[in-house]
């Protein structure tokens, strides 16, 4: 098989249209390195490695009909469930026929066997909903921030669940549907970033949000002994997670010894059912964490019984490693409660939405996920985009995406769990680069962003999981659809009931007039920007290009583009009989369109100007480690009347 075969053969694309729409020729070596680190995916005969059946609920008794690729004798099927056999059958010459009453909402596997019972060939079956779940509000507006950035004056120096808690009971007293946030993903508490995009795991929480003063087991007295080491955490000018992250564990592990040795019967079984809840997934990321801090370098340097998840779980535990795995679970226990907490307290304030949280779109390499599943997380490339008209650059995330050969093997579980888990709390979830769904971006490591191409994922297996598990959960699911989008994509999308993400900065036609409310889709959130564009204020005054300037990069925009795209942004408005060209002008126009929802970003209603993150930097600019100009003691009045009266027609 020559060389283009072999990457056709994988997925991979020989080349491409970039965002110019000018086609790129993928060079060879590049092929060669995306082939080595993707597996083949295994010969079939006879049936699609996944079979996705759309059902209604009320049509559940019409049967299903599955197509072979070419006409068999004498075998026969079956179709199972993990262990359980839910139906056999004979092959009849090319199709077999499912019966609607046994294809209830999941994920089957379908056998066909040889006359001796010998299996010949196998696929996945996933019957979901016809479409995601997508909610029983109208149009609503949510309040997005990053809650890492939250002041107050009673936080450790990062926000936290009351901070979030307390920020939940302001944006009900304003009418918000909900609180949008950055991914709360577990990180590596020692990494200096901070960056929420690139996550230790998808699957657990970030204790670092933990408040630590509002455990049982937490003793007062504790806190009166490092009272300074707080004050400075939050005095520093930018978030220095390491010394939140020492501050933090210490204090927990003394809340953690002192439950150990006096817990009421109440939190321990509390704790209990949680553990059962969680599962194995718990007990091997709780392994994990303990291996992390007793081994240097990343997993792959391991001792070989610690770089296999099985033989770990399975080895005996000394009392300090055993002791270290409990407090790991504490950890998680404690987070999970907090942020429960604030998700019931939405319900309780009528917020139809509550929490709206962000997932990343891969993780990083050295990370729990990426070791529990090292076949269906690729770790030898790094997920990112090519150069598009904003980052001229291209982009390297450096991170671990899924494996489409990979994940069909584990019958899609890996990605099933990401999104469960995501969504235990949420009513609502964004999927960061949701065109990852189709096609991602994958690069060797050390390729740099030109080096790359698409690697093909199976969408429609995907979307399938996405449906089932939100309605599971009953959480909307948007997906942020911006950069190089694939053509038929956002129908793809809207098909299977997934909400679009509309940036105002980007919805522009012709010679670059801002759209009008009107051409925004209705299952959408609208927002004017994102946290990798520039806030309002930014974007208005050009700060966003003098800082890339300082920089030395490239903005993707001139100083003359700019003042022509503010000028175009002022007659969008007076078309509309809005004078107010500032932020609240901006709110009341994307509030008449008529997408259910509308993000308003607290960095914008407190007049912030420097953007979040800014990609393609790390250490060359504080990225993720801003706290926001205002505490939230004082945030209820920077709520001013205009902007209470733009979002006048979105209360809920």
């Amino acid at each position: 098989m020559d060389l283009r075969s072999a990457a056709q053969a994988r997925g991979i694309a020989t080349g491409f249209h970039d965002a110019r729409g000018e086609f790129y020729d993928v060079a060879p070596d590049i092929l060669q390195r995306l082939i080595d680190a993707l597996p083949a995916p295994p010969a079939r005969r006879y049936l699609a490695s996944t079979i996705v059946i759309r059902r209604d609920p009320s049509a559940l008794d019409g049967n299903h009909e599955i197509v072979l690729a070419t006409a068999v004798a004498d075998l026969g099927w079956v179709l199972a469930q993990e262990a359980r056999i839910i139906a056999r059958g004979e092959v009849n010459g090319t199709s077999i026929q499912l019966a609607g009453e046994l294809l209830k909402i999941g994920a089957y596997r379908l056998e066909l066997r040889d006359t001796a019972g010998a299996v010949v060939e196998t696929a996945v079956v996933l019957v979901s909903p016809a479409r995601a779940h997508t909610g029983y509000f109208n149009r609503s507006w949510l309040l997005t921030t990053q809650l890492y950035s939250l002041v107050s004056d009673r936080n450790w120096g990062v926000g936290d669940f009351t901070d979030l808690a307390n920020l939940i009971r302001i944006a009900a007293a304003q009418g918000s549907a909900g609180i949008g946030l950055n991914p709360l993903h577990a990180l590596f508490e020692d990494d200096p970033t901070g960056s929420p995009y690139a996550p230790n795991s998808r699957l657990f929480l970030n204790p670092l949000y933990i408040d630590v003063e509002a455990l049982p087991e937490f003793e007062a007295s504790w806190r009166q002994r490092v009272t300074d080491e707080i004050a400075a955490s939050r005095a520093a000018p930018l978030i220095d997670y390491g010394m939140v992250a020492k501050l933090k564990m210490s204090a927990i592990r003394q809340a953690f010894e002192a439950f150990q040795l006096a817990a009421s019967p109440e939190r321990v079984a509390s704790f209990e059912r949680f553990r059962q809840q969680r599962g194995s997934l718990l007990r091997s990321f709780a392994l994990f964490e303990a291996a992390r801090q007793a081994f240097a370098g990343p997993w792959w340097d391991w001792p070989a019984e610690s770089r296999d998840p099985a033989r770990m779980a399975s080895a005996p535990l000394d009392d300090s490693l055993a002791s270290q795995v409990a407090f790991n679970e504490f950890l998680q226990w404690c987070a999970d409660e907090q942020l429960r907490g604030c998700a019931d307290l939405a319900a309780s304030l009528g917020m139809p939405i509550g929490l709206y949280l962000d997932v990343a779109v891969g993780v990083r390499s050295g990370g729990f996920d990426a070791w529990l599943e090292q076949g269906a997380l690729v770790r030898g490339l790094s997920v990112g985009a090519p150069p598009d008209l904003l980052n001229t650059a291209g982009q390297d995330w450096g991170l671990a995406g899924f494996n489409p050969v990979g994940l069909e093997a584990r019958a899609f579980e890996p990605f099933r769990e990401m999104v469960r888990a995501s969504c235990r709390y949420a009513g609502a979830v964004r999927l960061d680069h949701v065109l990852g769904l189709q096609r991602l971006y994958m690069i060797p490591v050390d390729g740099g962003a030109h080096g790359g191409s698409y690697v093909a994922m199976p969408i429609d297996a995907l979307l399938a999981v996405i449906a089932q598990e939100s309605h599971a959960a009953r959480a909307v699911v948007i997906g942020e659809d911006l950069g190089t989008v694939p053509d038929g994509f956002r129908d793809r999308m809207a098909d299977w009931g997934l909400f679009s993400y509309r940036v105002m900065l980007f919805e522009r036609g012709h010679e670059g007039a801002f759209l009008p409310a009107d051409a925004y889709s209705a299952n959408a959130l609208a927002t004017f920007g994102t946290h990798d564009l520039p806030t309002f204020r930014g974007w208005q005054s050009s700060h966003d290009l003098t800082t890339k300037h300082g920089l030395g990069m490239d903005p993707g925009e001139t100083q003359d583009a700019r003042d022509y795209a503010l000028r175009m942004l002022t007659a969008r408005l007076r078309n509309d009989g809005i004078d107010d060209a500032g932020f609240p002008g901006v709110i009341e126009f994307l509030s008449r369109s008529p997408s259910r929802l509308l993000a308003v970003a607290l960095e914008d209603i407190l007049g912030v100007v420097d953007q979040v993150n800014i990609p393609g930097t790390v250490s060359d600019h504080p990225n993720w480690r801003r706290r926001l100009p205002a505490s939230l003691e004082r945030l209820s009045d920077r709520f001013g009347d205009r902007l209470k009266s733009a979002l006048a027609g979105r209360q809920i």
